[in-house]
């Protein structure tokens, strides 16, 4: 017995553009077509609904042969995520990429013995607590360490940045964005605005300055903002091709 909405119809509406459907409601209409029991078929929509409750913007923990570092920072910090990250080899450092994971970068650094935290200077502005763990980078590249490298691109912020990691994805190259390029829920695309809450465009100068800033980084995956939203294949491909669908859109 087949139940739940006509599959056909929802994937439809999964490749409208225009659709606001995340990774829970492509899972669900794809649930639709296969042949389940009514109690087994909402068994699973509720175990999809409680994972995606789980998935909250915030920081990414990265492990590398030369050290790990915090990419963001969650504006939490407590004994037990301490001792978990202390147990998988702690940090050597913390890099962010705008403002609005500064909150408590100190409590951070000084949690795992004093170690650098990376911010543009170009938002020196932002820092509303200095500290002097801080290093305040300038320029369009800063090495952390071999195969480890923060790039600014500036869009969502003056000093917005990612971090490139030559060996992610295995050895293909992986992007760490934040919000300078916001993951799509179709895990296929991304995009770019001034103000995420406020809707406020990127203008196309600043587009083509975040893409550029990249160019000749190779990556195959884009680790985003949000927890479980990551482009994992064709990641230089997808960045392209979404700059080129935006530039269109606000032409």
């Amino acid at each position: 017995m087949s139940v739940g909405p006509d599959p056909q119809v929802s994937l439809q509406l999964i490749e409208e553009t225009r659709r606001k459907i995340n990774r829970l409601f492509e899972e669900v209409a794809r649930l639709s077509d296969q042949e389940l029991a009514p109690t087994d078929y909402y068994g699973e929509v509720l175990k999809r609904v409680l994972d995606a409750l789980q998935a909250p913007a915030g920081a990414v923990w990265v492990r590398t042969a030369q050290g790990n570092v915090l990419w963001d920072c969650v504006a939490d910090i407590d004994a037990d995520a301490v001792k978990s990250i202390a147990g998988l080899g702690g940090l050597r450092a913390i890099a962010i990429s705008h403002p609005h994971y500064y909150t408590v970068l100190a409590e951070w650094s000084e949690a795992f013995g004093g170690i650098p935290v990376y911010l543009h200077a170009l938002d020196r502005q932002w820092v509303m607590r200095p500290h002097g763990d801080i290093v305040h980078w300038d320029g369009e590249t800063q090495p952390l360490w071999d195969g480890v490298t923060l790039v600014r691109c500036g869009g969502h912020f003056p000093g917005g940045s990612v971090m490139h990691w030559a060996q992610g994805a295995g050895g293909r190259g992986a992007l760490f964005t934040g919000d300078v390029m916001q993951v799509g829920q179709d895990r296929n695309s991304v995009s770019f605005m001034h103000s995420f809450p406020n809707y406020i465009p990127l203008n196309a100068a600043s587009v083509k300055t975040v893409a550029k800033a990249v160019i000749d980084y190779p990556f195959e995956t884009i680790f985003g903002a949000f927890a479980r939203r990551n482009v994992m294949i064709d990641g230089k491909a997808v960045l392209a091709r979404s700059v080129e669908r935006y530039l269109e859109a606000i032409a």
